[in-house]
């Protein structure tokens, strides 16, 4: 009796898998770790401390992210997705365009004056061909932005073309307002650097009108 041929399928071993994961996750607990050495040793930190802080070796950061430079990226990865979960945006849909400006500055400045050191490393470049983390996070926030704003621009009957420079241009001037106020060592509360942003803001959408 003549016996079938065919391929064999290749039992799935498991093992790689969890060892990938096993390395994702070490991964995460080492920035989590530089973040925290970040923190208590200011934005100039160096290996050695990061490594004292996660009770390890430099050899094993090095192991994980080849140099200073992979560290600083996954470390910029990982606070650009904690700034996006701080901002509204998820209510963004339901504001005025003047209430999301107003408290997406408030929130934006609440991160950098709450991480001020962490906030200075990631805006610190450690070599040239490291991403700019200013352009990368608030590329991805003025995106949003311009989304919510056309939405509203549609709805009230006016020209949507405008959203596009209107979101990622208030974006950057938080941006820009966020880094002033560091330079400035909070010279001025929050509170009222918000003020002003909504000052400017406010009366600008307030004169829209339909055509």
């Amino acid at each position: 009796m003549n016996q079938k041929s065919g391929a064999t399928a290749p039992v799935q071993d498991g093992r790689a898998s969890r060892w990938e994961e096993h390395n994702n996750q070490r991964r995460r607990a080492l920035v989590q770790d530089a973040v925290r050495a970040i923190r208590k040793h200011g934005p100039h930190v160096g290996m050695d401390e990061i490594a004292a802080q996660a009770k390890t070796s430099k050899t094993v950061l090095y192991r994980h992210f080849g140099d200073k430079a992979g560290l600083y990226r996954a470390v910029v990865e990982s606070v650009q997705d904690f700034i996006v979960r701080k901002l509204p945006l998820d209510e963004a849909d339901n504001l005025p365009p003047h209430e999301l400006i107003l408290r997406l500055a408030d929130a934006y400045l609440a991160v950098v004056e709450r991480d001020r050191n962490l906030y200075l490393f990631v805006s610190s470049r450690p070599t040239s061909d490291s991403p700019d983390p200013v352009t990368g996070v608030t590329t991805r926030i003025g995106n949003e932005v311009a989304t919510v704003l056309r939405a509203w621009l549609r709805r009230e009957g006016l020209d949507e073309e405008p959203a596009n420079i209107w979101g990622h241009g208030a974006v950057g001037f938080i941006w820009a307002v966020s880094d002033r106020w560091i330079i400035t060592n909070f010279r001025r509360p929050r509170a009222e650097v918000v003020g002003y942003v909504d000052q400017l803001f406010a009366p600008a959408f307030a004169a829209q009108q339909r055509s």
